[in-house]
């Protein structure tokens, strides 16, 4: 029987305030990163529940696929506090471990300075292995795809190993690609975060070929990366951390819903920034609409962020987006990696957008019919719900098939809320062993089903209030 071989997460966001798996404060828009969150103590106990039914003895491994580790709106303690809570939760102490202690972490934009520390290990490593005296390389911005050399994750593998019982543990990190292959080499699965396709992460590539117009885009993940690396964990990664700007930034960032709100915040930041730093009061009024016009550009491409669209589960933009990345630096990577093999039967997961979903699409290059997964997203973006946001856990076996544990959309009402599984699929073709046998598991009216959904239906519902709130601030 099909066994759950690997587990994926994205988008937890943890130590965010909008996330349902960061604990609150009673009454408050503080969070207490001390104690787990009952959203995150119940998608645990879910997971343990499914996991128990494996025939195997052996241990999932946990994909964690972008954005865990909330380091553009929190602080970094806290969410590597918030983090040793899930890690307790699935290392207990004195109880029986849910995963290998080998996890997989692949970067987003939001904890994509993990990948950064990562780089800077993987060159390390590098040097380490080359005479003094000889040429070096330039450093790279990426891991392989197939068969990657991991790295590391030095800040996370050394927060976990000062519990005893988790000293042998490690965290390795790839970016930004990761692909799992059979053994024949015919059937592939491909992780990626997802956040390259939309085009304000590609943003510097975007203004160096506007101001050189004999410049091409990059054609390879690398060179992408290469261009883009600053500008992500600059503002995506970084500035939400620092000091009183960072909180700043965190404003920005909840005042997006609401246009009135950022227009008058620009106008506000743009006069007192004036005011206090220029002394040349008679050009006062145009480096102010100077600023402003600055500032309206990135909040426009910020505001317009997929994950600010509820209208259908890929804009326009990100559908030609992914299409851009799967049939451009994805492709152009399985190429030179695999000797211009492309397996026939190919799965692509990734989450960013926080709107869940799972269907067969089409790509230029590859098989006529690809398996995608989107895994949604634990944070609250909207102040109403929302039924297009929610999260999704996928879960893939030990021959590569992919389900897609739906855990929750939002809805109106708490009566709403189910848990369901689903299999990315297209006409004609049967439901997989695997969907049927976690099919089997799962009963949104039984329990744990039932009380994850009671939990994370009140948990909305508080962080909704939370984010109406601070955009009144």
């Amino acid at each position: 029987m099909p066994d759950i071989r690997y587990v994926c997460l994205s988008d937890m966001h943890l130590a965010a305030d909008s996330s349902v798996l960061t604990l609150l404060q009673p009454n408050s828009i503080e969070i207490d990163p001390t104690k787990p969150s009952p959203v995150l103590s119940q998608l645990v106990i879910c997971l343990r529940e499914l996991i128990a039914h494996n025939e195997s003895k052996e241990k999932p491994t946990l994909v964690l696929n972008g954005d865990i580790l909330e380091m553009a709106l929190a602080e970094t303690n806290d969410a590597a506090m918030v983090f040793e809570r899930f890690i307790e939760l699935i290392f207990p102490k004195d109880g029986e471990a849910l995963f290998d202690k080998n996890i997989l972490y692949i970067p987003g934009n939001h904890d994509h300075h993990i990948w950064e520390t990562a780089r800077e290990t993987q060159y390390v490593n590098y040097i380490d292995r080359i005479p003094a005296g000889t040429h070096l390389e330039i450093p790279w911005h990426t891991t392989k795809m197939f068969s990657p050399d991991l790295v590391r994750g030095y800040f996370l593998t050394d927060l976990i190993q000062r519990y005893p019982h988790l000293q042998d543990a490690v965290i390795n990190i790839i970016y930004p690609n990761y692909a799992l292959v059979s053994s024949n080499g015919q059937k592939c699965l491909i992780f990626n975060h997802g956040h390259y396709i939309e085009s304000i992460y590609s943003l510097m590539s975007t203004l160096n070929t506007m101001i050189f117009p004999n410049r091409q885009r990059p054609k390879v993940v690398w060179d992408l990366e290469a261009e883009n690396f600053a500008w992500i964990d600059f503002f995506w990664s970084t500035m939400g951390r620092s000091g009183g700007v960072g909180r700043d930034i965190g404003l920005i960032y909840d005042k997006l819903q609401n246009k009135k709100q950022i227009d008058k915040l620009v106008a506000n930041f743009s006069a007192s920034f004036v005011e206090k730093y220029n002394p040349s009061r008679w050009i006062e009024g145009v480096e102010a609409k100077g600023l402003s016009w600055i500032l309206d550009f990135i909040l426009d491409k910020t505001g317009t962020l997929e994950r600010n669209k509820p209208a259908q589960l890929l804009s326009p933009d990100a559908q030609q987006g992914l299409q851009n990345y799967m049939e451009g630096p994805l492709l152009e990577q399985i190429h030179i990696e695999n000797k211009q093999n492309v397996p026939a039967d190919i799965t692509f997961i990734f989450g960013h957008t926080h709107k869940p979903f799972s269907q067969d699409m089409s790509f230029t290059g590859y098989p006529r019919w690809m398996k995608v997964y989107n895994s949604g997203g634990w944070v609250i973006d909207t102040v109403q719900p929302e039924a297009i946001y929610g999260a999704a856990v996928i879960l893939i076996d030990e021959t590569l098939q992919t389900i897609s544990l739906r855990l929750y959309n939002q809805a109106a009402s708490a009566g709403e809320y189910a848990v369901r599984v689903e299999e990315s699929t297209h006409p004609g073709v049967t439901s997989s062993p695997f969907y049927d046998r976690i099919s089997a598991f799962v009963s949104p009216s039984s329990e744990p089903w039932k009380t994850f959904s009671a939990t994370v239906a009140e948990a909305v519902g508080i962080h909704e209030k939370v984010l109406q709130t601070k955009i009144n601030l």
